[in-house]
């Protein structure tokens, strides 16, 4: 079995175009088509605009152009200047605060219980009674509290039952439904930034893939733990990534069997995107044969992209404080129950699931260009 765990932190070398229905041609990305990739050479601005639609997934179209470096208008840099006076230390403060406390609670909770090891993974997902409540509600506040904190007054959220459904019986006949509700074994979500692990924290509270780094990080290692995190190392052998990878699938399988058992939030693209593009899906997020909740996310924007595809970290950071308001779109479809065939082969699982969520954003595209 491969490691398709490998590259969920990784960006993608090469991004590729538009879905076509032959199988053969899955590793393009969906949602926008492209334009031919066989042009002659050319230079200059021309040889520019066929790289950006060669990368087209990471090409950031805000006022802050490639990389967050382009010229800014007067008004946009007397904005900024503004922020950066007034709104920024708040926000600052106040978000400090927040993960201050939300530390705090986690090591109140912790206090006097071992976490579950298992080889190198290390975690409370499993703690249980009012520990576990307590830290999965004062997380899902929190989370909206800091959202809220850094722009993220409202978010749109909206659930496609009936019409996604009919979609399903349509496209998949033959395919096998649970006559009773079953619940999901993870969220399946493209993935745009790391506000994406802030939403689905107040949403849901699921448990991520993160860098085995990140356990390690002051206050945001215990806060990962009580998540319930699997930890993967980005350079490592293919058996520690097999060992990763049948980890993730045990827990996505405790997930639809116990109620009480956390999810798990798989990003299956392994990498961020501008959000207009959804790229090829790695397998490992369907192994689990179990059924899967796929969720869409957008972050429609004015002045400067909440997505993290071409810039730098702490340039992200800086320029979304300095932006006075910001904006979340969810997209809930129905819960997707594989068909027999499907769970026979993570690939067809994996590229109708990704089909599916394209058709969905590829409507709102159109609805909103």
């Amino acid at each position: 079995m491969e490691s398709e765990l490998k590259t969920f932190d990784s960006k993608e070398n090469e991004p590729l175009q538009a879905v076509h229905e032959s199988s053969s041609k899955d590793d393009r990305p969906l949602l926008k088509s492209d334009s031919n990739a066989n042009s002659p050479k050319v230079s200059g601005v021309e040889e520019l605009e066929e790289l950006e639609k060669k990368y087209a997934a990471y090409v950031r179209k805000d006022v802050y152009g490639t990389m967050g470096r382009g010229e800014l208008p007067l008004v946009e840099k007397l904005l900024l200047g503004f922020a950066a006076v007034t709104l920024v230390p708040i926000r600052v403060v106040v978000s400090i605060s927040i993960l201050l406390i939300y530390y705090l609670i986690c090591r109140i909770c912790t206090i006097s219980i071992a976490p579950t090891r298992d080889e190198e993974q290390e975690d409370y997902a499993h703690m249980g009674g009012w520990r576990r409540s307590v830290v999965v509600q004062c997380g899902r506040f929190l989370s909206r509290a800091l959202l809220f904190t850094l722009g993220f007054y409202w978010i749109s959220e909206a659930n496609r039952n009936t019409d996604t459904a009919e979609i399903l019986t349509s496209e998949n006949e033959g395919k096998e439904q649970s006559e009773e509700p079953e619940r999901p074994g993870a969220i399946i979500s493209n993935h745009v930034s790391y506000l994406d692990i802030l939403y689905h924290m107040s949403s849901s509270f699921p448990s991520f893939v993160a860098k085995r780094s990140v356990a390690k990080l002051p206050l945001v290692g215990l806060i990962s733990k009580c998540l319930g995190c699997v930890y993967v190392q980005r350079e490592s052998k293919a058996s520690d990534f097999k060992g990763v990878s049948g980890v993730v699938t045990e827990r996505v399988k405790e997930a639809h069997q116990n109620e009480s058992a956390p999810q798990m939030m798989l990003f299956p693209e392994g990498t961020t995107t501008n959000g207009d593009y959804l790229l090829p899906f790695k397998t490992g997020a369907f192994l689990s044969k179990v059924p899967i909740l796929p969720v869409i996310l957008r972050y429609p924007y004015r002045r400067f992209s909440p997505a993290w595809d071409s810039i730098s970290g702490v340039r992200h950071v800086i320029l979304l404080l300095c932006q006075f308001v910001n904006y979340i779109e969810v997209t809930r479809l129905p819960v997707y129950y594989p068909s027999q065939e499907e769970k026979d082969d993570p690939k067809l699982y994996a590229h109708n699931v990704r089909k599916l969520m394209a058709s969905e954003v590829c409507s709102d595209l159109q609805i909103l260009q």
